[in-house]
């Protein structure tokens, strides 16, 4: 049976015949979680945890890597890591998933939105300049889809300079890079999240990467009960129980064997749609370095009037489409006031396709001529 023929049997159940995303694991997961629990593994987090988190160091060039329990709770520590609490300001762009600015709240700080730059979707200085004030502690990037602002090295003095803490928000962009260099590496501490969307997965799960050794052993502390060393009931600070779990490290370590090919077939994958869809004129894409940046999703901007009816007519046709994030700014949950139009315009007119590395060239033509048809109709 061919690829195409397999994957149909696979998502026969599936809400859409083409979804939008999906997780992506085959018989080498499923015999290494066999092998670990037949060996007698404790399921909690101990030797394969440790060696996924150096798999995840080497190939992103960190000295350092913490794995816990979910991206979220990644931002969450590297905040507290960083001093960040009540009183302090955490600069934020308003376009991310919300997850970005819940971990600024989660630690008694004050999120202050942003607006972000068209060309690639993140801050950029001229906003954070902006937003800052005696209260600024620290500044939350969020390299958004694996793509970095076009300041981002002016970004990383003037945070340096100015005494700011600098997190990398880089949950979308593991395999993505700036000249060799990986994203989450640029700042004090990067993070990133092995959520079911993501290019590898383990159901949940997040990361800690960090060159600065004083930090690594604050966040080493603070996601196991604050103790001395691990199993040792001495408390040496405030902490929780953050911590991943071996069973999830031994799906990480397959999936980890799998990423190179994954980021490289995502660039395809964009580099396809980008050539099925360049005779649409309705249709724009983001501006994206292929060389350094591997998408998680793809990303397009249609006219605004149009974004939710074209959402509603591919799934209408068994294809998986969804909505950019909503301008944070403006959800009842934020309700700040500000000049946000950038986040604005995009937000209205940006929708996802069927992104997943498991997408075969036959549906992302399938997608493309669904998308064709919509336009022809309208």
């Amino acid at each position: 049976m061919d690829i195409i023929g397999k994957n149909a049997i696979l998502m026969h159940n599936a809400e859409h015949n083409i979804p939008q995303m999906e997780p992506w694991f085959d018989e080498h997961e499923t015999s290494a979680i066999l092998d670990y629990m037949q060996s007698g593994g404790w399921v909690t987090e101990f030797t394969k945890t440790r060696e996924f988190e150096k798999l995840i160091a080497d190939y992103t060039g960190a000295k350092y890597c913490s794995v816990v329990s979910n991206g979220t709770v990644s931002l969450f520590l590297a905040l507290v890591a960083c001093g960040v609490g009540p009183g302090d300001e955490v600069i934020v762009p308003d376009y991310t998933m919300v997850a970005s600015a819940n971990a600024v709240k989660l630690a008694g700080a004050e999120v202050i939105f942003t607006d972000i730059e068209p060309t690639s979707l993140c801050l950029n200085l001229a906003q954070i300049k902006k937003a800052i004030s005696p209260r600024t502690k620290a500044v939350m990037l969020v390299t958004i889809n694996g793509r970095y602002p076009d300041d981002l090295e002016q970004i990383v003095t003037f945070c340096r300079d100015k005494g700011f803490k600098l997190i990398e928000d880089a949950a979308q962009s593991l395999g993505s890079r700036k000249s060799g260099r990986h994203l989450g590496t640029f700042g004090d501490i990067g993070s990133f999240s092995f959520a079911m969307p993501k290019v590898i997965t383990t159901g949940q799960g997040g990361a800690l990467v960090t060159n600065d050794e004083a930090l690594i052993e604050k966040i080493r502390k603070l996601r196991d009960f604050g103790r001395e060393k691990p199993g040792a009931d001495h408390y040496l600070t405030m902490g929780w129980n953050f911590k991943f779990t071996d069973l999830q490290a031994v799906i990480g370590i397959e999936q980890m064997k799998k990423l190179p090919w994954r980021v490289e077939r995502k660039k395809a994958i964009y580099a396809l749609y980008e050539k099925q869809l360049k005779d649409i004129s309705e249709i724009k894409f983001v501006p994206t370095n292929l060389t350094d940046t591997s998408p998680m999703f793809i990303d397009i901007l249609v006219p605004a009037e149009k974004q939710k009816a074209l959402v509603a007519y591919l799934q209408e046709k068994g294809i998986g489409a969804r909505l950019f994030y909503p301008a944070l700014h403006a959800e009842p949950v934020y309700r700040k006031q500000g000049s946000y139009p950038v986040t604005e315009d995009m937000t209205q007119q940006g929708l996802w396709l069927p992104s997943s590395s498991k997408l075969t060239d036959g549906q992302i033509k399938m997608v493309c001529e669904a998308i064709r048809t919509f336009f022809t109709l309208r």
